[in-house]
């Protein structure tokens, strides 16, 4: 039964990304694009109590977590299958620390461990500035209709 939801939930996705005006790979890459444009330095650790406010792969090699709700962190890893379709992740952590090259985002199904290589903070006023500026609409003015 868990499987037909599963794939009733994963053809549902589907079509809702089938039916959308920007192509896939343009709506990812903007993604990213912003989130590395709000990324600050790198820094060695983050504190972090269970459970994670949120999350969101943006590559097999890079996932940005959410501590709170407006604290988030875009983490680099070394490559990690099935990141951008697993159903959920974990992560490891030592006394509420998530250190660079120790703890690990650890994915559901199946459960390989995937090291931390690099953390650098979201600035999320930056972040939403950015992803303000992808939203802009070119505009033309409609050409005036000729009188009957």
């Amino acid at each position: 039964m868990k499987s037909r939801s599963f794939i009733a939930a994963s053809v549902l996705a589907g079509l809702l990304v089938a039916c959308s005006n920007v192509p896939y790979a343009k709506r990812t890459s903007d993604r990213l694009a912003a989130y590395t444009a709000a990324a600050g330095a790198p820094v060695k650790s983050f504190r972090f109590f269970s459970p994670l406010y949120s999350w969101e792969p943006l590559s097999d090699t890079q996932l940005v977590v959410y501590t709170k709700l407006k604290e988030a962190y875009l983490l680099d890893l070394d490559a990690c299958a099935n990141l951008q379709v697993t159903n959920g992740i974990g992560l490891t952590s030592n006394l509420g620390q998530v250190q660079v090259g120790f703890d690990r985002v650890i994915t559901r199904s199946p459960r390989i461990p995937c090291v931390i290589s690099q953390i650098r903070p979201i600035d999320m006023a930056q972040l939403k500035a950015v992803q303000q500026a992808q939203r802009k609409v070119e505009e033309d003015q409609r050409p005036a209709a000729s009188g009957a």
